[in-house]
């Protein structure tokens, strides 16, 4: 039913767009590789286009599951090393700059190369983001999280899983730790402190079932699990929001 769900939405939305491509970022990761199955779905593999945007440093396994996620989808693929895009502008002008910073404009410079090539192609941004990375905010600002729509928005992290199993995508993608893969032994469970079944779990509590936590209340985990959750959505609130205007 979600699959129907999802992939009538992308057909409705692209008909409402008047256009019946799409383009997207595919990183070998369940999210990018259950969206792209989607599209097929919805609008016919030739009008699918997956984009390999690796950096150097990228493991060569990410870009060897996007492959083989497009090759059993019978979609066209295009590889853009934005390596020398990166390493120019930080070796120019921010040499000391930390991961976090090289990472976040990793995944605008593919967002910007993503809307070159929608233009081109004359399609739609096609975003991955789940609901579980949404919420938490555990995406870059006008980079991952630039799109024209997000198919799998209303899914948390384990239900893309189920579905991508249900689909059959490639095992190897089923199998991996789930990282963005902005730098070496990433990984997201590591970055947010949890791990995507509890916070899962904790967020379908939170913003569906609107339970009360306290000390006195009777909690499925440790307080200071539910606190953590709470802390970030509650920091990543303005990325969900447009830019304030004055009234």
């Amino acid at each position: 039913y979600e699959i129907e769900r999802a992939v009538a939405f992308i057909r409705a939305y692209c008909h409402q767009a008047g256009l019946n491509k799409v383009v997207l970022g595919l990183s070998g990761g369940i999210d990018s590789s259950l969206s792209a199955a989607l599209a097929v779905q919805a609008l016919g593999k030739e009008n699918v286009l997956g984009l390999l945007l690796p950096y150097r440093k990228s493991s060569a396994h990410s870009t060897d599951d996007a492959t083989v996620l497009a090759e059993s989808l019978g979609i066209k693929t295009k590889t853009i090393d934005i390596s020398p895009m990166v390493d120019a502008y930080f070796a120019m002008h921010q040499e000391e700059a930390d991961s976090l910073r090289k990472g976040n404009f990793m995944a605008r410079m593919r967002m910007s190369v993503l809307y070159d090539f929608s233009s081109q192609e004359a399609a739609l941004v096609l975003g991955t983001s789940n609901r579980t990375e949404l919420l938490v905010g555990y995406f870059t600002q006008f980079g991952d999280g630039a799109c024209a729509f997000e198919p799998i928005g209303h899914l948390y992290k384990t239900e893309v899983r189920i579905l991508s199993q249900v689909l059959d995508l490639p095992q190897s993608i089923l199998n991996k730790a789930p990282t963005a893969d902005l730098w070496e032994g990433q990984t997201d469970e590591g970055e947010l402190g949890i791990t995507y079944p509890v916070l899962d779990e904790i967020l379908y509590q939170l913003t569906e079932q609107h339970i009360e936590v306290s000390e006195t209340a009777k909690l499925d985990y440790p307080l200071a699990s539910y606190q953590h959750v709470m802390k970030l959505v509650s920091r990543s609130e303005y990325k969900r929001q447009l830019p304030p205007v004055l009234e």
